[in-house]
């Protein structure tokens, strides 16, 4: 650990001057509260520092939340064994890929089953908030229920005791990215408005007790 500054906290053995310069940055703002901390995989990031924790009183900046909203993971340990799984894993993948889609949503057609129950309940909090997810994303329908691209990934494992487990990695399939940049932009909106000068547009923030945090 080392104590870069008494508003900044690095637990990265590895940290390049660009990430640390953009976390020195951040740390400078008023309402961060105890303090910055870095984590081992802190890298440079848009506004805000990836791998990074960034605590704060009455304020929210929507770049350190990041465009990853509704990114998940998750480890399951099942009942089975190693030696309950087949020879021929390749069977297993296959598998796993007819029954999830891989993509973001580009190539789906159809909505899979278990996204239905959770598809009406967004349906009908769109309709009351007087909200139209098409209206910015198309396909959101066909993304529910799929991985998601990029890093995002299912993987079967075991550990020592020959136990299998499931791991998911699933990623916002571009509603998070969409989430983000709404606000990111009505925070720049409330920020050039207050004339506040920051040391990167994309650490524009949204205070407490305003219209646009809540």
């Amino acid at each position: 650990m080392e104590t870069i500054n008494s508003k900044l906290i690095s637990w990265a053995s590895i940290l390049d001057a660009k990430t640390r310069e953009q976390a020195l940055a951040t740390s400078t703002l008023p309402f961060i509260y105890p303090h910055l901390a870095l984590m081992p995989d802190a890298h440079l990031g848009k506004g805000a520092t990836v791998g990074s924790v960034i605590p704060t009183l009455h304020a929210i900046i929507p770049a350190a939340v990041g465009v990853d909203i509704g990114c998940g993971m998750i480890a399951v340990r099942t009942q089975y064994s190693v030696k309950d799984l087949p020879r021929d894993r390749k069977r297993l993948r296959e598998d796993i890929e007819r029954s999830i889609p891989l993509s973001a949503g580009h190539n789906n057609r159809r909505i899979v089953a278990t996204a239905e129950p959770r598809l009406a309940e967004l349906r009908k909090l769109a309709a009351q908030a007087g909200f139209n997810p098409a209206q910015y994303l198309a396909k959101w329908e066909l993304q529910l229920g799929s991985l998601g691209s990029g890093n995002h990934f299912i993987e079967v494992s075991a550990d020592e005791t020959d136990a299998v487990w499931l791991f998911l990695h699933s990623g916002s399939r571009g509603i998070g990215n969409k989430i983000a940049q709404h606000h990111i932009g009505v925070a720049q909106q409330v920020t050039r408005k207050r004339g506040t000068r920051l040391p990167d547009p994309d650490l524009a923030y949204l205070e407490e007790g305003t219209s646009e945090f809540t």
